[in-house]
């Protein structure tokens, strides 16, 4: 698992690089916080004013920061396909975030091949990951996939589904849930898929989480460069394509 702090209010990493369980490319679970924009932002309307500003006068920039967690496979750690470092979906979600003016410090907890009910690459499943990145502040806590529960009984992977929201609302009691199911690269997904999107969107509504079907949407559909060459993980472009369309959704949570 790898730790990154990204500061937008400093420029800075001052963080030290940790390591534990990650996907199969080392690069999530970070606690990241965007902020500069936000401030450039602010002083760039100060400035375009001209406020004037008297000796005994200060100007409070301070920035209300959201710490969300993010628990995901291998469409989030990315990928020698596509979505390595600041490529990755997420990192260009939070740049997103911040250049609405929104600031968040995020854990990312995903790895490969994990699912509710896979073990990933090193041993993981959802609620491991939940375990290691929801802490008890958090506002939100998105969780997406995942396709790798394609070999799971459903009834069981809709009671392990449930076991992990409850986890994640007795870390973080005060915290919305957004919960993004699989998505799929072409219309004609299979049963198996499907049935794992029906049990999330099941287990989400019990838990009172917002529910995001990638499938219905189509979200990869017909758009080919979207996905790598091994027809699965997505590639850079599609990486900034889910930054599209999931920064919003994160934004709506924290409104």
């Amino acid at each position: 698992m790898a730790k990154q702090q990204f500061c937008n209010a400093s420029l800075t990493n001052s963080s030290p690089l940790t390591f534990s369980r990650v996907g199969p490319y080392a690069v999530p679970v970070s606690r990241l916080i965007t902020a500069i924009v936000t401030i450039a932002v602010l002083l760039a309307t100060v400035a375009e004013h001209r406020t004037p500003v008297r000796h005994n006068e200060t100007l409070d920039l301070a920035v209300s920061v959201n710490h969300i967690a993010v628990i995901g496979d291998s469409y989030t750690t990315g990928g020698d396909l596509g979505g390595l470092g600041s490529n990755g979906w997420t990192a260009r979600a939070w740049q997103w975030l911040a250049q609405q003016g929104v600031a968040v410090s995020a854990d990312v907890a995903a790895e490969g091949g994990a699912g509710y009910g896979t073990r990933g690459n090193h041993g993981s499943v959802f609620e491991d990951l939940t375990a290691d990145a929801v802490k008890p502040d958090d506002v939100l806590v998105v969780f997406f996939g995942s396709r790798n529960d394609q070999g799971v009984d459903p009834t069981q992977l809709s009671i392990l589904a449930w076991g992990t929201f409850q986890l994640a609302r007795r870390t973080a009691p005060k915290a919305h849930f957004l919960v993004i199911g699989p998505p799929w690269p072409t219309s004609d997904p299979p049963d198996a898929v499907l049935r794992i999107r029906d049990a999330l969107k099941y287990q989400a509504a019990v838990a009172g989480a917002t529910f995001i079907d990638p499938i219905a949407t189509g979200w990869f559909v017909g758009k080919p460069d979207l996905i790598g060459k091994d027809g699965v993980h997505p590639t850079d472009a599609g990486h900034a394509y889910m930054a599209e369309m999931i920064a919003p959704l994160i934004r709506a949570q924290l409104s």
